[in-house]
């Protein structure tokens, strides 16, 4: 490669050039009030000021907790924003002070927080978003309920309507997530215990967003949601090292699908699968297009649009793909999305067909490269 193409333009070298310049974000990210995110926040600053790093606190909200209260121990605090309002004193993270100090790290509670009238932005995200510009690290904590696309779901588990949230860019975008986690059961034993709120109100916290069902819920939806960022960070791994053997990191599921009206006996046993493994599930539709094969009827595609509407309805993304060669197209799918499972159906093609183009699953079997592939009877 010649230098002129190995050099980059200016505005590359300006992205390169932000982003080394730009602090680094970690999230400390909980499932509800109470599992620890600021507690352990405070405890690892602690520890890294004693090994001589340089780390002020920004913003701390230990609500009355005295476990939480005591891990400030010898961190600097900045001081904060007051602002008054309404009579009262408000107190708000002071961006300017924190650039001004411009420590390695600044630790900054509640991330989704809304800022009180007359701060610079509305949203305490935005405050870190500033502060992470000026090249400064923000570690920080936020529940899982308050992602904007979660929001619905939220209240629906939950019935309560989150008005603060945060975009998920802010969490996609994050260097480092450490997901807080711990048991229901523990969890209901420090509200009892008083840890998380006063004894007063521990009765009816339990009747209502405490519940067991709305806590388990929402600690999946954390669990799943790190899960998936981790699997994202590993494909961007692979991808950019040209990895292409599968790890088997984690199942994944295709089905494919033709105009055959037994098709849907593929797709269910497909969907037990991914079911069962709770992972992610593809059906495809290849139309093979060349000398020997001219495509879909629009009966067959009627046919095809049934069995795609099943496929949705079990919890499958439905693609069409087209080409000359279906196995390939398979195969480079499979690739693609490294899945892991390859669950077919016998072939629809006749004698002539599979004497002159060989058998598509014998070829599929040949060529695929570390995943199971699954032959389904149709007298299943």
């Amino acid at each position: 490669m010649s230098e002129e193409k190995k050099r980059l333009t200016p505005e590359e070298a300006l992205k390169i050039y932000n982003k080394e310049k730009r602090g680094k974000l970690k999230i400390y990210l909980g499932y509800s009030p109470g599992v620890g995110k600021t507690y352990t926040m405070l405890r690892e600053a602690n520890i890294r000021v004693k090994r001589g790093e340089d780390i002020c606190i920004g913003y701390i909200e230990p609500h009355d907790r005295k476990a939480t209260t005591e891990q400030i121990g010898i961190l600097e605090q900045i001081p904060t924003k007051d602002i008054e309002y309404a009579g009262k004193i408000y107190r708000e993270v002071n961006v300017k002070k924190i650039i001004e100090r411009h420590p390695d790290i600044v630790l900054i509670d509640e991330l989704a927080h809304t800022n009180m009238k007359g701060s610079k932005n509305e949203k305490r995200y935005q405050d870190v978003l500033e502060i992470l510009d000026a090249g400064i690290n923000v570690h920080t904590t936020v529940n899982i309920q308050h992602l904007e696309s979660l929001n619905d779901v939220v209240q629906t588990i939950t019935g309560i309507v989150v008005k603060e949230t945060i975009p998920d860019t802010v969490l996609t975008q994050a260097d480092e997530v450490e997901v807080i986690d711990i048991s229901f059961e523990s969890l209901k034993e420090r509200l009892e215990r008083g840890e998380i709120y006063n004894l007063n109100t521990v009765s009816q916290a339990l009747k209502n967003f405490f519940r067991k069902g709305n806590l388990s819920a929402l600690r999946e939806i954390a669990l799943r949601q790190i899960a998936q960022e981790v699997d994202n960070n590993l494909n961007e791994y692979m991808n950019n090292k040209n990895i292409k053997t599968n790890w088997h990191t984690t199942e994944r599921v295709l089905v494919s699908i033709s105009s055959s009206p037994k098709a849907s006996k593929v797709i269910r046993y497909g969907a037990r699968i991914a079911q069962r493994y709770r992972c992610e599930f593809y059906v495809i539709c290849v139309e093979e297009k060349s000398l020997l094969s001219k495509g879909y009827s629009l009966e067959d595609w009627k046919i095809i649009e049934k069995h795609e509407e099943l496929a949705r309805n079990l919890g499958a993304e439905t693609i069409r793909l087209q080409g000359k060669n279906i196995v390939k197209e398979i195969l480079k799918f499979s690739e693609e999305k490294r899945i892991t499972q390859i669950v077919l159906g016998h072939s629809k093609r006749n004698k002539l067909t599979t004497f002159f183009k060989g058998s598509i699953i014998n070829k599929i079997i040949e060529h695929s490269k570390g995943t199971e592939i699954r032959i389904i009877p149709w007298d299943l």
